[in-house]
């Protein structure tokens, strides 16, 4: 499947699923005034459906240990890194920026917001000692 197809659908439960409704809708590129892409709109029956999965994908991933969640962000940022190129062209053409400053300061944003992740959960304790009690913090389920 390509990924001019993947715009116009949404990725719910680990997979690319036609919206239930939603129109597609031009992104503009403010630089040209032409569009840029297509995606898709979600509608509330696709959120339903987004809430459904990511409450099915908690069972599991709420038992996975920090060395697990760990892993699979560094292979996030390893990945976001290599396709940093792809990323900022992408962005650029969205904000109608130079690729450059999509490259350093948008594609940079999303790769600090990681490794702020990843410093966080490094140093993070999951319980600590109140008076006489001990408080452990746990996943409680999906929010938004």
């Amino acid at each position: 499947m390509s990924t001019e197809t993947h715009l116009k659908q949404n990725y719910i439960g680990g997979r690319w699923v036609d919206s239930k409704g939603g129109k597609l809708h031009d992104v503009i590129n403010p630089a040209t005034e032409e569009a840029a892409s297509t995606v898709v709109l979600g509608t509330a029956t696709d959120v339903d459906d987004a809430v459904a999965a990511a409450k099915e994908a908690f069972k599991s991933f709420s038992q996975t240990t920090r060395e697990e969640r760990l892993d699979l962000l560094n292979r996030i940022v390893e990945e976001y890194k290599k396709r940093t190129p792809d990323l900022a062209k992408s962005m650029a053409s969205e904000m109608g920026a130079p690729v450059s400053f999509a490259g350093t300061a948008q594609v940079g944003a999303g790769i600090g917001g990681f490794l702020g992740t990843i410093a966080a959960l490094k140093d993070f304790s999951f319980t600590e000692k109140y008076a006489a009690g001990t408080i452990a913090y746990e996943p409680i389920g999906v929010v938004a």
